[in-house]
């Protein structure tokens, strides 16, 4: 394994143990027997994010379909684990700050 490999895998492995609700869904689509699903669900879920402008597709799509992509993708692994940690420290920053606020 690479390293990109190596940690887009710790970020998937993060992913699964903060929710768990996702961790069988998550196991199943890294395995090597999803590669004929994987991708045609990663292709949609990237179609559905670029037409988020309709009222039943979100941009929440593109981040997961992107994923799930760079899961198979070599290139991707890099961008896609750098995006995931800075997306997870912002959320931890906004958490942050919205517990000062409270008080």
């Amino acid at each position: 394994m690479t390293r990109r490999s190596k940690r887009l895998a710790r970020q998937f492995e993060l992913i699964q143990r903060r929710l768990p609700a996702l961790a069988g869904f998550v196991r199943r689509m890294r395995s090597n027997r999803a590669l004929l699903i994987r991708l045609p669900i990663a292709l949609i879920l990237i179609i559905g994010g670029v037409l988020s402008f309709l009222p039943f597709l979100g941009i929440w799509m593109l981040p997961l379909g992107l994923m799930l992509l760079a899961i198979d993708v070599p290139f991707l692994q890099g961008p896609v684990s750098v995006l995931i940690i800075r997306w997870r420290r912002r959320i931890a920053v906004c958490r942050r700050w919205f517990r000062r606020k409270r008080v």
